[in-house]
């Protein structure tokens, strides 16, 4: 019988801790450091966002913007992505999911201490399924993090955005609603981006 398998445990001295939901590392915990406006996304909305995403990511190419503790780019790695790459300014949160990822034995998980909204409005165009964005709720990042997404997702490609009050209207040209939710403060919404052949076709809201 093969012995059951132990979830990975945070780093040491983590003051606090986010758990993987689902995949191959479900169970498996990552440090959530002391840092100010970190906030990982709570395990109801992760789990309600990749239900809407399906749990197989296999072959997206996935960016974490403004990664933070990592949370849902390493659910998205997780769930079979091809490539995943967070990005954290925080030289402290870099390391933090740098050990996370040697830990984990995420091979196709990349961490770049980067500025996020800078990357995506000079990331190539049409080069990732999903964009995941969750910027600092005070931070007034969310309008135009979404516009510098919708260029970068491919034809039916989505775009996730987590905010501490309702999302900025309209949404920008090429991008339309997929399903939204609200969670305490918490807003969320997943957009697809335009396209004859969209990856999934949009579901009725519940």
């Amino acid at each position: 019988m093969t012995p059951a398998r132990q979830p990975h445990r945070p780093a040491a001295g983590a003051r606090h801790a986010v758990r993987i939901i689902g995949g191959q590392w479900r169970r498996s915990l990552l440090p959530v450091a002391d840092r100010p406006g970190l906030r990982p996304t709570p395990d109801r909305v992760r789990e309600t966002l990749f239900n809407w995403l399906g749990q197989d990511l296999t072959g997206w190419r996935v960016v974490d913007a403004f990664a933070g503790s990592g949370a849902l780019g390493f659910e998205a790695a997780s769930r079979g992505a091809a490539e995943v790459l967070l990005l954290e300014q925080d030289p402290a949160l870099v390391s933090s999911l740098k050990a996370s990822r040697e830990r984990l034995k995420a091979q196709t998980l990349q961490v770049q201490r980067a500025d996020a909204l800078a990357w995506l409005r000079a990331a190539p165009a049409a080069s990732r399924e999903l964009v995941l964005l969750d910027p600092p709720f005070a931070a007034g990042l969310a309008a135009p993090a979404l516009a510098a997404a919708a260029r970068v997702v491919v034809p039916g490609g989505f775009v996730y955005l987590e905010a501490g009050e309702p999302l900025p209207q309209p949404w920008p040209a090429g991008l339309t609603l997929y399903r939204q939710g609200q969670a305490g403060a918490v807003h969320f919404a997943l957009l697809q981006a335009a396209a004859a052949d969209a990856l999934h076709e949009p579901k009725e809201a519940p």
